[in-house]
């Protein structure tokens, strides 16, 4: 197939490009390479990808229609996978309108493309911060998400009802995926894990919010790619609106992360108390029973698997 993926150039786009291409797909990558981390990772990110020709780089925002018009243009495709969006929920509160700006106009943006460009076929890149402090465990897909505690949470919610209003409007199948706390080699560095071993093997403190027992539902990108693949088989089988979680099903607390990563590198943190920040949740936990039904999902890589490989790919780096 010939597929856009928007954001292609970061974490989780660049890992599912290069599984596209690997499955012989054509890929049309939309990245701005914004400035929220060094752009230079991201343009490493593709630097192989750019001389295979059957991968073709689009630079340009989500925000600006003309653009997208002209990338939608350039070849006819099938299929968009929508990843690309402002990330974070800390810088969420201190910048919340850009934070709407990108991720709740650009979504319609690339919805009104996809229905000016007849394509059918859309996964949209959704995220468990929608749950909030949910009080049940594990988060289900039939939980209510009408309290997010972020802007970016609000803009990951608002942007799945407009994607249930596309489809409602213009029959365009669709497929929200909530990923669960994303971790690997190549993860951006402003993430708990990255940072972390940063500071871990630099002797710098870490600032741990809260006492400690937080937890999250660490997924590795290998799954979370293999579960949007999956997610492309399914949104074209039928005209559909759905929505299913991606996760590990399994929780890690800070402490644990914490350990994980000294024992993997051998070095002690120098750990920083501080009380629990504004829009964090206590913990992130997924039911998966959807996505193993429906999917076929199976998550295969367990946390102190993907912790070593992930410290293994820091180091090498």
């Amino acid at each position: 197939m010939n597929i856009i993926v928007t954001g292609g150039a970061g974490f989780i786009g660049s890992h599912l490009c290069k599984q596209l291409l690997k499955n012989g797909h054509r890929v049309l990558c939309i990245d701005n390479f914004c400035d929220y981390y060094d752009p230079s990772i991201k343009r490493d990110n593709i630097r192989e990808m750019m001389r295979n020709e059957r991968f073709l780089l689009c630079e340009g925002d989500i925000r600006d229609r003309n653009f997208l018009a002209d990338a939608f243009g350039r070849q006819s495709c099938e299929l968009v996978i929508h990843l690309a969006a402002m990330a974070g929920v800390r810088p969420s509160i201190e910048n919340p309108v850009l934070y709407q700006d990108v991720n709740v106009s650009g979504t319609v943006n690339i919805l009104e493309q996809c229905r000016m460009s007849d394509i059918k076929h859309l996964v949209f890149a959704s995220s468990s911060s929608v749950y909030g402090n949910n009080e049940k465990v594990p988060f289900s897909e039939d939980d209510p998400v009408d309290h997010p505690i972020s802007p970016y949470a609000a803009t990951k919610k608002a942007s799945e009802l407009l994607c249930h209003t596309w489809h409602h409007l213009f029959g365009i199948s669709i497929l929200a995926l909530r990923f669960f706390t994303v971790y690997g080699p190549g993860q951006r560095p402003d993430l708990a894990i990255h940072k972390f071993t940063r500071k871990i093997t630099s002797g710098e403190p870490i600032q741990v919010y809260g006492d400690g027992t937080s937890s999250r539902d660490y997924t590795y990108i290998d799954d979370i790619v293999d579960g949007i693949v999956r997610g492309m088989e399914y949104v074209q089988s039928r005209n559909l609106f759905d929505v299913i979680n991606l996760g590990e099903s399994r929780t890690i607390t800070l402490t644990e992360l914490l350990e994980t990563l000294e024992n993997e590198l051998g070095m002690k943190a120098i750990r920083q108390n501080l009380p629990m920040q504004p829009g964090d949740v206590d913990r992130t936990f997924a039911d998966i029973s959807r996505a193993r039904k429906i999917l076929g999902y199976d998550p295969q890589t367990s946390f102190q698997e993907g912790i070593r490989r992930f410290v293994a790919w820091y180091r090498k780096r």
